[in-house]
């Protein structure tokens, strides 16, 4: 698929550099994991974790730092888990591993169940396909075992970002289009930005709900916030990792968090 090929190019281009960013963050804090994450996870040690989307592998040893047994992340990019690799060594976790694919077809390559499956912080948006991703998330879970997401709103990726950094609430994007909207450049978070195509799907909150329900899960709850785990522009950091546009406090969502069960 032309999209999926143009997003993991895309990926590859941010890899070294997002590597090295974390890799300094991950020498001072102890976790990457916004405060939200770390309270709706709640005592996970001695589990083993599934990541699903992990990027350089950041949030995954954070996760490991957290006294699981054994995690496995996993990622589009070629270049995004060589440098994980070299993350892990970096840190000496041995008991992280990570393995190359497309998480829509992990199953493909990788049969292991895990107690949790994880997914964090930009992930939804870079996949076509929610009910293959739903189906794969109850495919690596154990009986009992729980998926997590917490991700940004698709209430907020209508809006006009330039136009909200100015404070001014205006539509731009439509919530029901299933269509990809392209975009030339990719990064500016973690590394500079860089120029290459990339395709981005706004799912609405009631296919990421219904995929998951009909892939065999039971939802147990889903939370919205106020906050945003990244400075849209003249945001606020009002808790570590969280920020905020004061003047929309209380007033719309930014993010959101889903957990479901495999009963």
């Amino acid at each position: 698929m032309k999209e999926i090929d143009a997003n993991k190019n895309a990926w590859n281009t941010l890899s070294k550099d997002h590597y090295h960013h974390f890799k300094e963050r991950l020498k001072k804090e102890d976790t990457l994991l916004n405060e939200h994450i770390l309270k709706e996870l709640g005592d996970i040690s001695s589990k083993t974790l599934l990541h699903l989307q992990c990027n350089t592998g950041a949030d995954t040893l954070s996760l490991a730092r957290l006294g699981l047994s054994f995690v496995t992340g996993v990622d589009l990019s070629d270049q995004n888990i060589y440098y994980a690799n070299q993350l892990k060594d970096d840190f000496q976790m041995n008991q992280v591993q990570f393995i190359e694919s497309n998480v829509l077809t992990l199953s493909d390559i990788h049969q292991e169940t895990y107690d949790i499956v994880f997914t964090s912080e930009g992930v939804l948006g870079w996949l076509p396909d929610l009910k293959a991703w739903a189906k794969v998330i109850f495919e690596h879970l154990n009986k009992g075992g729980f998926f997590y997401i917490y991700d940004s709103h698709p209430f907020f990726h209508m809006l006009d970002q330039e136009a909200l950094i100015q404070r001014r609430f205006q539509h731009k994007y439509d919530y029901f289009d299933q269509n990809a909207d392209y975009d030339e450049a990719i990064g500016g978070y973690a590394s500079e930005t860089k120029y290459a195509g990339n395709y981005w799907w706004n799912h609405k909150i009631s296919d990421i709900l219904n995929a998951l329900i009909e892939a065999g899960l039971t939802i147990e709850y889903m939370h919205e916030f106020d906050t945003l785990f990244w400075n849209n522009g003249g945001m606020t950091e009002v808790k570590k990792g969280l920020y905020q546009y004061p003047e929309f406090k209380n007033k719309m969502p930014f993010s959101y968090s889903i957990k479901a069960i495999k009963k």
